[in-house]
């Protein structure tokens, strides 16, 4: 563990861990290598110009969820329907369930319509249905022969994003798909498996889109094109940096020290560069010694500190933000490392999961954001996705349990529990106006959290 009192941390343990530079060590790529391309459009590219989807703050209607993690990025519920302290021993009220098909892409939520990207037979499938009611209201998609390395399923894990009245779904085969919402009718699909030559990895892709000021950011994973950016009205690459493999975190945008960031977390480590331009501000290695491994929980910005969080004896660490260039406040294997599930944040205090699911051996932990101090373990509780609302904590369980819990760091208190849904839930959940849009390996379902 790397700890200091002024929160800049100085490695004192320099043999446990490898891959923690020291204090104030900024990686650079070569030069600052980026390339800004201008290529032919892919497909008809109708459609107003889309405008701005801020990360920081949202652009969306309070009440939707229209991206992963949430409209703020940060898997925060800031809707105005006041939740419920306790379930009912059942679990919340059901409003509707459907039956859905294969992959761990979580459904999101927008002007009342919920769109649910899966894979139904051979095709990679895009719903949309009602919020109130789980009614079609139409269904595109595309012939998919993508087939799974590790036989852990053949869905797509990526989450759509929405701005400006489209929906951006990129599958495990690589490719990435426009549609709009008011037709259903796709505007533009590329394929970047053929295009940038992104290896399928261990999983597919898995890169959950972020849109920013019409540009759709994404880890392409290609030898060229670790990092990329394309046009949303288009489709046409406008910039590629890095020659990173694609993790399974998806980036976030966020503004740190007054500068708007794109933080892509690939396989190799964090790569911050400029979401308008690729520009390189600075990279850190962050990655396993084990070939068999990824980083797959999303980084997490608070304030002008970015916290990253790997298993496979990688650890987590906090990395302060000034300018263009980091330092590194705490690092270590002994906070919260965590094989997949998001990190979120509550008055100074991380919460989250460490520890291997395919081990079964995982916990909740609360973890002080400032120095990576273990606050409280929660032992025995299948990881999985958490959302905070309010002073609450909403997790779905990898079993199919659901359990909410106080985000307090004083210690666990567990408010509810209920077994909701079939083992594996690995995606997460949407929350909007009060109701929870969740799904497991068989069916969507969507449950009233509302206070009564």
């Amino acid at each position: 563990m790397v700890l200091k009192s002024d929160g800049i941390a100085a490695i004192i343990d320099a043999g446990s861990h490898d891959l923690v530079p020291r204090v104030g060590s900024a990686t650079r790529a070569p030069g600052g290598a980026h390339t800004r391309v201008a290529e032919p459009t892919r497909g008809t590219g109708f459609g107003a110009l889309v405008a701005v989807l801020l990360i920081c703050t949202s652009a969306a209607h309070a009440e939707d969820w229209p991206q992963y993690l949430g409209p703020t990025r940060d898997a925060v519920y800031s809707g105005k329907a006041a939740l419920a302290d306790r379930w009912p021993a059942a679990g919340p009220a059901v409003v509707w369930r459907k039956k859905s098909g294969e992959g761990f892409a979580s459904p999101i939520v927008v002007n009342g319509k919920v769109f649910l990207f899966h894979r139904v037979g051979d095709r990679n499938v895009l719903d949309c249905l009602t919020a109130a009611t789980g009614e079609a209201v139409w269904s595109t998609g595309y012939d998919t022969e993508y087939s799974d390395d590790m036989h852990k399923g053949d869905g797509p894990r990526a989450t759509p994003a929405v701005a400006d009245g489209k929906v951006f779904a990129f599958g495990p085969d690589g490719v990435l798909m426009c549609v709009d919402i008011a037709s259903g009718k796709t505007v533009w699909q590329i394929d970047t498996r053929k295009l940038y030559k992104s290896p399928q990895g261990f999983f597919g892709r898995a890169c959950s889109p972020v849109v920013h000021e019409g540009l759709v950011l994404l880890n392409i994973g290609g030898p060229e094109h670790g990092v990329g950016a394309f046009d949303a009205k288009t489709g046409a690459l406008r910039w590629k940096a890095t020659s990173d493999e694609a993790g399974y975190a998806s980036p976030i945008v966020a503004t740190l020290d007054n500068i708007p960031t794109a933080l892509f977390f690939t396989r190799t480590g964090l790569v911050a560069a400029d979401p308008k331009t690729g520009d390189i501000f600075f990279q850190h290695r962050w990655r396993s010694r084990q070939h068999a491994s990824v980083n797959a929980a999303s980084p997490l910005a608070v304030g002008n500190i970015v916290v990253l969080s790997s298993s496979y004896q990688t650890g987590a660490t906090a990395l302060a933000v000034k300018g263009k260039e980091f330092e590194t406040i705490w690092a270590g294997d002994e906070s919260i490392s965590s094989q997949y599930a998001n990190l979120v944040h509550r008055d100074g205090h991380l919460y989250g999961f460490d520890g291997r699911n395919d081990f079964g051996d995982t916990r909740l932990r609360c973890v002080d954001l400032k120095t990576g101090a273990v606050k409280w373990t929660k032992n025995e509780l299948a990881a999985g996705p958490i959302l905070l609302a309010g002073d609450k904590l909403i997790v779905l369980l990898e079993n199919g349990d659901m359990l909410l819990a106080a985000a307090s760091a004083k210690e666990y208190s567990q408010l509810a529990k209920a077994s909701v849904l079939t083992s594996p839930v690995r995606a997460h959940a949407a929350l909007a106006d009060g109701l929870l849009f969740a799904r497991d390996a068989k069916e969507i379902v969507c449950f009233d959290l509302r206070q009564k």
